[in-house]
């Protein structure tokens, strides 16, 4: 008989279980001297490749798989696929050949050729249990074969061990927590001792008495190999993670791949195999200030919510332990995330700078220093050997070896020379980058100038063609240059704009981001139509109220002249540094907060009322979106930009007069976040949201992009509005006047009947005819126009019927257009000067209704800041409230208050003192295992559309303020 046919025929019993045949088959062909290969595997398609082991495995025949793992079959032999024996056992669920061929040595840790281990090919819960118990005995049992291997020197076993599949930890521990590298130091094992740091062991590691690897070696010849090795570490603890999970696409849907954290990064793979070979990676990302989030109904699945606003889906395999295996990914992306926080972030980078500078330098001189003390070492050897090798009586083999350890020592010293080349090539290339770098500053000097240069001529070329349009009267005011259609309110809108947007974030540490946004986002003081008119016959309440009896109408001292301040000559000092980090000067300030400045969302709470007074959903639709738009419109004219939020620092409003109390939080510093809640006293609306901007420089201009989600809650009819606000833009801050523009789209969404308001806030266009409007429709849950809604965010808003809307908007383009293609204008057609901000410039439409407009600022404030009624009451601090209102609360700041009382170099003072106690402040969290917690509101998924908010934790009207940070 034929080998071939007799590993057939093994096969054929293997597969059919008779184990008999096997048993007689073996022993006849023993007898002969010549037994068949018990792995031998078939040539058929519907098994290539499989062993008698496979087949048994599959087929569940226990007594022939244990037949052949007598006779000595390869328990984790593979076949074509990848697939082990335990692969088929516990792809079919046969539990006791699992069992069994765990007994024999069988690896549960093997990767198939789709990157399935043994546990992840079956669906059986008992199995995953086995198989489970198998990888952590087996993971444990090469763990402590490699920390014995370290004890004893056995540089073999630990090159294997390191080198094979499925390698143990490195930074294993044994029951005192010593790691492999505390074991061969404490034994001297010099050689075992290389190895693993070559391998990645980490020397800073320590042990349960607080003890490192150096610590604990004795030899002097050992002690200055690690102290090379330890300035190399900068593991500082975070663990390297990988494993499978699954990954979601935006065009191909949830997809298995091999992900790796290591170093702070993230990075995902195909297979396994690329990532042990590191080719073709499919994506990597920074975890510098990233997060996780759950769903709690959802063991499997996790976002993760990096820096730059990326999200990305995971989930874990299901046929895991889920609960288990998400929150060691989400330990390890935690600690990685802090890990890379505090070691990339730009402000650690320049307290690097400042106080550690020279750490590179020492680190490299005691790199030197160790390879100095290892080259004499290797001197010192290798002249031993040669008077060694002289004294040896086999003069034959003396000569040899005495010249080759010469060489050995010459090749030495050339290296250790080489290397002090290298050292003053590099000092000298430093030097020629350093003056590199200065030729660069310069030529930075002189391009900024000549950037200044350029746009002071385009902005005098500008007004020079305007000026010679109305001389020549060759077109209308609509197609006038936007310099002409500006009025001087409307350019100190800009610079209210841009001041309480640029600099809400460039203040330094306060680091917001928010610079446009902060009037943007954050709802400022709207002059409202009627909802402040009987704000003064309603102020005398209680205590509970903050004991305002009656509010001021002014300020205790007026603002500072900034006409001899130029922004400019700041921003170009700090071209290429990031927004947030620019400090700007105090002066630039208004005595609020950024808090207090989001509470001017509320001096418009008459539009709620009257909301909720409407039993119609259109017109409650068309109040709200009043609402949103009047949060806008108190940048109008505003030239300061408020103080950034200290964080943890806290705002609370009450005002019965307009039914509302507020509470707000800056809960985040990096991004940096404000949360608000605001509720009526009669509990008839809750309004919430948070808010967090982005900002973008574009040379002459800075475009804030609002984040964050607006909700309005109406109890009584169950219903919830959501929306977000515009994009801002400051122009001309390099040259010109400043002026501002609200772009965009908003959605106002009721999320019970469907029914929404889509707003476009029009941005300027080439002859500023567009500036400031606002156009849009409520439509219905099909998409259908009820009503349409227009005006200015920074005048009014009108409602008339959507039909009557669409025929004025034809009419007006077709007289455009007829205006356009008239060539000739007679003196009566000159363009008017534009009317000033309190004249009525939005052209009605017959049959429209008024929904909102704004009201006048009182008389005195040009000398305030620009501050409506409304907003000359927020700072406003009596000696009622002082008992009241906690310590972080805004009222408090000494800076605020300072600039308040017209003391600019005290606010100056006390603005940098806050700024570097909440710098020291991170720095400490840093160092500690501490991190900030807020107290009134915690992060979590809006209840209306699921997506990631700030929400309100309740307890604050409670009045306990113990525990409160101290940050002023």
């Amino acid at each position: 008989m034929e080998a071939d046919t007799l590993e057939d025929q093994l096969l054929l019993h293997a597969q059919e279980g008779s184990c008999s045949h096997i048993q007689r088959l073996l022993q006849s062909r023993i007898d002969h001297g010549s037994p068949p290969n018990i792995n031998c595997r078939s040539r058929s398609k519907a098994s290539s490749g499989w062993t008698p082991l496979h087949l048994a495995s599959y087929f569940g025949h226990r007594d022939v798989v244990e037949e052949l793992l007598k006779t000595g079959a390869d328990a984790n032999v593979q076949n074509d696929m990848g697939d082990t024996p335990l692969h088929k056992a516990a792809y079919t669920g046969r539990k006791e050949i699992v069992l069994l061929l765990l007994r024999y040595d069988a690896c549960s840790n093997i990767i198939n050729g789709t990157a399935q281990i043994p546990k992840d090919v079956t669906e059986d819960d008992e199995i995953i249990t086995m198989l489970e118990a198998a990888e952590r005995r087996e993971t444990r049992r090469r763990e402590e074969k490699l920390l014995e291997a370290a004890r004893e020197g056995d540089i073999s076993t630990v090159s294997k061990l390191l080198s094979g599949k499925g390698a143990p930890d490195i930074h294993c521990r044994d029951s005192v927590g010593n790691t492999p590298l505390h074991c061969a130091a404490y034994r001297g094992q010099k050689q075992c001792i290389l190895k693993l740091l070559k391998s990645g062991a980490s020397p800073s590691i320590k042990n349960n008495n607080d003890q490192t690897a150096l610590d604990l070696v004795r030899s002097d010849e050992l002690r200055p190999i690690l102290a090379a090795f330890q300035y190399k570490d900068v593991s500082s603890g975070v663990q390297k993670i990988e494993g499978p999970l699954w990954k979601s696409s935006r065009f191909l849907g949830w997809r298995s791949h091999w992900v790796v954290i290591e170093d702070g990064t993230l990075s995902w793979y195909h297979r396994q195999a690329d990532a042990l070979a590191g080719v073709r990676k499919q994506g990597s990302k920074s975890l510098s200030q990233a997060y996780c989030m759950v769903k709690p109904w959802d063991h499997c699945f996790f976002m993760l919510r990096c820096f730059d606003d990326a999200v990305h889906y995971f989930k874990v395999p299901s046929k895991t332990d889920s609960i288990a295996t998400r929150k060691r990914w989400l330990d390890a992306f935690e600690a990685h995330s802090s890990y890379s926080t505090r070691h990339h972030t730009h402000e650690d980078t320049i307290d690097d700078a400042d106080g550690n500078g020279g750490d590179t330098v020492r680190n490299l001189s005691h790199a030197l220093q160790a390879a100095n003390a290892i080259q004499q070492k290797l001197e010192s050897e290798v002249s031993i050997f040669i008077s060694m090798v002289k004294n040896e009586k086999n003069c034959e083999l003396a000569t040899p070896l005495s010249l080759k350890a010469k060489e050995t020592s010459e090749l030495s010293s050339e290296t250790c020379a080489a290397l002090h080349l290298c050292l003053e090539l590099l000092s000298k290339q430093e030097e020629v980058w350093s003056l590199k770098l200065e030729q660069e500053v310069e030529k930075n000097k002189a391009l900024t100038e000549a950037l200044r240069t350029l746009a002071t001529d385009h902005h005098e070329l500008k007004q020079s063609l305007c000026k010679t349009r109305r001389l020549s009267n060759l077109s209308t005011l609509t197609e006038d240059d936007f310099y002409d259609a500006v009025s001087e309110s409307e350019s100190e809108l800009s610079v209210s704009g841009f001041l309480s947007v640029a600099s809400h974030s460039c203040e330094e540490d306060e680091g917001r981001d928010t610079p446009l946004l902060s009037s943007l986002r954050h709802p400022t003081a709207l002059r409202g139509p009627t909802g402040m008119s009987g704000e003064g016959d309603h102020g005398n309440q209680p205590a509970q109220y903050n004991g305002v009896k009656k509010h001021r109408a002014c300020l205790p001292a007026p603002m500072f002249s900034r006409n001899d301040v130029s922004i400019w000559s700041i921003l170009k000092k700090c071209i290429g540094m990031e927004l947030s980090k620019i400090a700007m000067p105090v002066i630039f300030n208004e005595p609020l907060s950024f808090l207090q400045r989001l509470t001017e969302y509320m001096e418009h709470t008459s539009l709620i009322h009257q909301a909720n007074a409407t039993t119609d959903s259109i017109e409650r639709m068309k109040c709200v979106a009043a609402f949103a738009v009047s949060a806008v419109a108190s940048q109008w004219e505003r030239t300061g930009k408020p103080f950034n939020p200290l964080l943890g620092e806290t705002y609370e409003l009450i005002r019965d007069d307009l039914g509302f109390r507020w509470v707000s939080e800056q809960v985040s510093h990096h991004p940096p976040v404000s949360a608000f809640q605001a509720e009526g006293l009669k509990e008839d609306f809750v309004f919430h949201g948070s808010i967090c901007p982005k900002l973008k420089f574009w040379g002459k201009s800075i475009e804030a992009e609002p984040k964050g989600l607006i909700t309005l809650e109406l109890p009584k009819y169950n219903e919830a509005y959501t929306w977000t606000n515009p994009t801002c833009c400051v122009h001309n801050i390099i040259v010109g006047q400043l002026w501002i523009e609200q772009y965009g789209n908003v959605e106002v969404l009721n999320h019970k009947t469907g029914e929404r308001c889509s707003m476009t806030f029009k941005p300027c266009g080439l002859f500023g005819k567009e500036l400031h409007k606002v156009e849009g429709y409520i439509l219905d849950k099909s998409k259908k126009k009820l009503c349409a809604i227009y005006g200015k965010w920074t005048e009014c808003l009108y409602t008339v019927d959507s039909a009557t809307f669409d025929a004025h908007k034809k009419t007006d383009r077709k007289n455009s257009e007829e205006k356009k293609g008239n060539k000739q204008s007679s003196v009566d057609e000159e363009p008017e000067e534009m009317p000033p901000p309190e004249a009525e410039t939005v052209q009605v439409i017959p049959g429209s209704e008024l929904i909102w407009k704004i009201t006048p600022r009182p008389d005195n404030s040009a000398k305030f800041y620009a501050f409506s009624t409304f907003a000359m009451h927020l700072n406003e601090l009596e000696k009622s409230m002082e008992g009241v209102i906690p310590p972080t609360d805004s009222r408090l700041r000494p800076d605020i208050r300072a600039m308040e009382n017209g003391d600019i170099d005290l606010a100056s003072a006390e603005k940098k003192r806050l700024e570097e106690k909440q710098r020291m402040s991170r720095k400490n969290r840093n160092k500690s295992t501490d991190e900030w917690k807020t107290r009134w509101f915690q992060q979590g998924p809006n209840p209306h559309n699921k997506a990631q908010d700030w929400l309100y934790l309740k307890g604050y009207w409670d009045r306990n303020y113990s525990h409160l940070p101290d940050i002023y």
